[in-house]
């Protein structure tokens, strides 16, 4: 098969060689020709000579002599290059090859001297220019009797030679816009690679606290790229290292990259890795240090490199001198850190393309070149020989931090990364909780404050740490001390919160006042008026009544219903209207503008049904009529009222910035959560400047800030039918004409519903064939979700974090109406997948009381009470009793104080209770009233029960408190425990321990076949979540 040549690939950049050419710059201006002669060397990986082959024709052509003449264009190759050259050098019809030389193709002779070709290329270049001096690349010397007798030829001629490889290469440095998707694709295999790869195993190390050698590592990276799964759907023959990755660590750095891998065991400290990926023939870099257990000081160092990098990435836009460049960055570490001057890396980069290294594009103090839009470069910064104070070992007593991406020149904003892996010190640092330190509480409160967010990841999947030794607490033990610190903690915080927030008193406001005519002037003159009859105005939204003979206005939010009924020959029309003592309804309370006033409660009016002799109607048709309008004005009304209800206490956000460049992070088919109109639409959704915008197809569009993201969740497809974006807002916003603090952005990603009636055979190929194809689809989601979301991360600088949720650590729960599997994730419990949407902020959370916890019980109660005691606790009923370890393990680790019990409480009267006298709680004990394990003398554990009994009981009147509060009705549970509690104390009266161990037994049996009945009938797609176990798992 023939391989083709992009010849408008070669048109475009030779045009553009030609054209620099003639300009004369610098070195351009001093050659009457340019020879390229690229021979046979394994050994040589990157020369200019074969770059500007792949540059031009896509191929490397070894043993060809290619001498570009003023007026044409010679190429000396063997027959089946020639061929392949056909394709460029015929141009007929090829509008593009206008301004490009005519080739002329000589045919390479093996066995001979090839002095007539010699001589005919001698003669070009004679006759191109002054035919003086030729352009070649001085540094690219072939092996060879071929290579040796063409340079002996020119040299034999007298032509004098300029080195023009920094020309070329600044020619060749900007690069199209296939060359960058090229560039793209290699950083997103890097990408892949470390953080799939490399970054795991050195967890995997650190964890098992292996040996393992610098090289070897470096070995299992190589090795790496030749599986697919970290390829992202890349060819394994189209990819290869640009250099073997060097890893250093223990006090042996060399922040270069012509160094290779010693054999040193790495050292669990500061260890860096510099990786890059070569994809057809176009490179990538990536340069990370992790850290494990850094000391605060490495860490304040480690976040000024980062500053320093963000200082480098502002600088490098179009037409910036690299020089200039360089010592602005200088000059703000001299500024901020002068003492880390002299440990800063000699040059902060390179330019990058087809060679990895373009040695005369380097960033340093003396380049005077100019940066230019769509240049690629690998900038590397770091700092080396940095002592460690708390070092002890000479390993520890030095480190080195390096860091570098592959970065994209733009026009006018910051340099793009094309590297996205995150590198903030929660990102890179590993924390081990040693033996000694886990009793230390306080090394623990400092790691969490250090790590934020991270700290509450790393938490969650409970640290891998080293086996614990047989003098050491249980993990029950500890968890129970961690508890009652907590609770210590718990009530002296609250009390202060509290008291701080006594001053505040909250306003009541008062009804709106409603006038119908502010003056005399704006009462309508209507005859309707003047003949006392009943007329609606509807600009004013008044109805107007005759009343003793007045004509009398009452705005129509005055009246609360009309009814209207015939009895005999007459029509009874009946207004009645808002007074001191009616109910206004739940949200209203009885408020008005001045309750001393008189008030007219309703008004009766009487019409004939009877046509009287001479009138032109009946009578009672007016009525009628103002019946109609009034019930359509007060609609109308209502609605308005309604609106601008909705609209109370949205806080106005900023104007989205709307960012024109075409290479926006983009989302495409997403359905929207809640629905814009009745119907759900697809639109796309698209990250700008400063937020989200989804656009529907019907052309709505919904603007979400970054500023005003509480919690942005990623749920993938992994047993779930959907794959969801979910944002929860810090402050509601408005569409489809109610207010939202959650929305989200889904698409499906297979069958929601199964075919029963198909009874074909389980291994039919159309089956298996629809199982495959929602196996890739799922795989082609979720990569496209993954990439949008490392997009917009680098776009926001890591502010704007998505965080996924843990599914090991998932319960089964009914915090709503149905039961859907709640997940953990680094900062809140979450469950998007179903609607209405579950999401709790764990900083939010005050603590977590445990309902209904008895021995003959499958389930149990979850009662989330907040920080903000005025907020009404969430309830999630019906978790699963084999739930509860893993779920206090896990509040354990978020340092949640929780609490059990057996019984349901009344929190409407508990929570009032503490509102009302907050000082009076926290003296009786405050939250160790749910404590069943709470210290104190006999005489005070009978007064708290004693509190326990009178104020907090539920009483019987509990469930219609509870029914106005809320829509869901838990009458049943209270029931379901009552008649258990009976039951159960019965049977305990009657039957010895082994008869209730036998029964035990039977019941576990009996609920392990029920959870495998209620698995299997589960919907098609849909797994049972898996049950939270206690593997501990760390994450960085």
């Amino acid at each position: 098969m023939a391989v083709n040549l992009d010849k408008e690939a070669y048109y475009r950049r030779i045009k553009r060689l030609y054209s620099n050419w003639k300009k004369g710059e610098d070195e351009f201006g001093k050659v009457d020709a340019i020879v390229v002669s690229v021979g046979v060397d394994e050994e040589i990986v990157y020369a200019k000579s074969t770059a500007i082959q792949t540059w031009l024709f896509g191929y490397e052509l070894t043993d060809t002599i290619m001498v570009f003449c003023d007026t044409k264009i010679i190429f000396l190759a063997s027959k089946k290059k020639v061929d392949f050259l056909k394709q460029v050098a015929t141009t007929k019809g090829n509008e593009n090859a206008n301004g490009v030389p005519p080739i002329t193709l000589l045919t390479r002779e093996k066995n001979e001297s090839n002095k007539a070709n010699f001589d005919k290329m001698i003669e070009a270049i004679r006759g191109s220019k002054e035919g003086k001096t030729v352009g070649v690349f001085s540094k690219d010397k072939f092996p060879g009797e071929y290579m040796k007798s063409w340079n002996d030829t020119i040299t034999a001629e007298g032509l004098e030679k300029v080195d023009i490889s920094a020309v070329v290469a600044y020619t060749m440095a900007v690069k199209e816009d296939g060359e960058l998707s090229l560039m793209k694709k290699a950083a997103a295999i890097t990408s892949e690679v470390y953080s799939k790869f490399f970054k795991e195993r050195v967890m995997e190390i650190v964890d098992a606290d292996e040996k393992v050698r610098h090289s070897k590592l470096a070995e299992s990276v190589e090795k790496a790229i030749e599986e697919k799964k970290y390829l992202g759907g890349a060819d394994p023959s189209t990819v290869e290292m640009c250099y073997p990755p060097i890893i250093q660590s223990g006090g042996n750095y060399s922040l270069k990259f012509s160094v290779v891998s010693d054999k040193n065991h790495m050292h669990f400290g500061a260890i860096t890795c510099a990786m890059g990926i070569r994809y057809k023939s176009y490179c990538s870099n990536l340069v990370r240090t992790l850290m494990v257990d850094p000391p605060q000081e490495m860490q304040d160092n480690y976040n000024f490199l980062l500053q320093v990098e963000e200082e480098l990435l502002k600088v490098l836009k179009h037409g910036v001198i690299i020089s200039d460049a360089y010592n602005s960055v200088l000059e703000f570490v001299k500024k901020e850190k002068p003492d880390l001057v002299s440990k800063l890396t000699k040059n902060l980069g390179f330019a990058m393309g087809i060679e990895f290294r373009e040695g005369s594009l380097v960033l340093n103090a003396k380049n005077q070149y100019k940066l230019k839009k769509g240049m690629v470069l690998s900038i590397s910064l770091g700092f080396s020989d940095l002592l460690n104070k708390d070092g002890k070992k000479d390993e520890q007593k030095k480190y080195a931090l390096f860091i570098g991406d592959s970065v994209q020149i733009n026009e006018e904003e910051t340099a793009t990364i094309l590297t996205p892996v995150k590198k903030k010190i929660k990102n890179v640092g590993i924390f081990l909780k040693n033996d000694d330190e886990e009793d230390d509480e306080e090394d623990g409160d400092d790691a969490e404050e250090l790590l934020g967010k991270g700290a509450r990841s790393a938490a969650l999947l409970a640290d891998r740490t080293r086996l614990l030794g047989k003098n050491e607490m249980t993990a029950e033990e500890k968890r129970r001390a961690h508890q009652k610190e907590l609770a210590n903690h718990l009530n002296e915080e609250a009390k202060r919160r509290l008291t701080e927030q006594k001053g505040e008193q909250h306003i009541q406001k008062a009804r709106k006042s409603n006038v119908s005519y502010k003056n005399v002037s704006q009462m309508p003159r209507e005859k309707d008026i003047r003949d006392m009859k009943i007329f609606i105005d509807k600009k004013y939204e008044t109805v107007v009544m005759p009343v003793f003979g007045i004509a009398t206005p009452f705005h129509i939010a005055t009246i609360k219903n009309i009814s209207m009924s015939v009895e005999g020959d007459y029509t009874y029309l009946r207004i009645n209207f808002y007074v001191p003592g009616s109910s206004l309804g739940r949200q209203e309370g009885n408020i008005f503008p001045n309750p001393e006033a008189t008030f007219v409660k309703e008004i009766t009016y009487r019409a004939s049904n009877l046509k009287a002799p001479g009138d032109t109607s009946v009578p009672s048709t007016n009525l009628q009529n103002a019946f109609r309008i009034i019930k359509e004005v007060q609609k109308r009304y209502k609605t308005r009222e309604a609106e601008e209800k909705e609209k109370e206490g949205i806080v106005k956000q900023d104007s989205l910035v709307i960012n024109l460049n075409r290479s926006n992070p983009k989302l495409k088919d997403l359905y929207i959560r809640p629905n814009i109109a009745q119907k759900r639409m697809q639109g796309s959704l698209e990250a700008h400047t400063n937020g989200f915008r989804f656009t529907s197809v019907r052309g709505d569009k919904v603007d979400i800030l970054y500023n005003n993201i509480k919690h942005a969740i990623f749920q993938p497809c992994d047993g779930e039918m959907i794959i969801v974006l979910h944002f929860h807002l810090k402050n509601a916003i408005m569409f489809g004409k109610r207010r939202h603090t959650d929305v989200q952005f889904y698409t499906e990603v297979g069958e929601i519903t199964t075919d029963l009636g198909k009874h074909q055979h389980m291994h039919d190929r159309d089956d298996l064939y629809a199982e495959q194809m929602e196996r890739e689809m799922r795989h082609k989601l979720k990569s496209a979700f993954k990439n949008f979301i490392e997009k917009v991360e680098t776009l926001t600088k890591e502010e704007l974090e998505f965080e996924v949720p843990f599914r090991d650590l998932g319960f089964q729960g009914a915090p709503y109406r149905s039961t859907c599997l709640l997940q953990p994730t680094s900062s809140s419990l979450v469950n998007v997948t179903e609607w209405p949407p579950f999401v709790v902020t764990l900083d939010e959370v005050e603590l977590v009381h445990f309902e209904r916890v008895q021995f003959h019980l499958k389930n149990f109660d979850v009662v989330i009470v907040y920080k903000d005691y005025s907020k009404k606790v969430t309830m999630i009923n019906a978790v699963p009793v084999n739930s509860l370890d893993p779920i206090k393990e896990w509040l354990n680790s978020c340092d949640i104080k929780y609490t059990e019990g057996v019984q349901s409480l009344n929190w409407t009267k508990i929570m009032k209770t503490i509102v009302d006298d907050p000082e009076g709680f926290f003296e009786q004990g405050g939250w160790s009233f749910l404590d069943p394990e709470s210290e104190g003398s006999g005489a005070e554990e009978d007064s708290e029960s004693e509190m326990e009994d009178e104020t907090f009981n539920p009483s019987a009147d509990e469930e219609e408190e509870e029914e106005e509060d809320s829509d869901e009705d838990y009458s049943s549970e209270t029931e379901d425990s009552d008649y258990s509690a009976s039951l159960g104390s019965e049977e305990e009266s009657g039957k010895d321990w082994d008869e209730l161990e036998e029964e035990a037994r039977k019941a576990d049996k009996e609920s392990h076949y029920e959870d495998e009945d209620t698995s299997n009938r589960k919907r098609k797609g849909r797994s049972s979540a898996p049950q939270p176990h206690s593997k501990k798992k760390r994450r960085s």
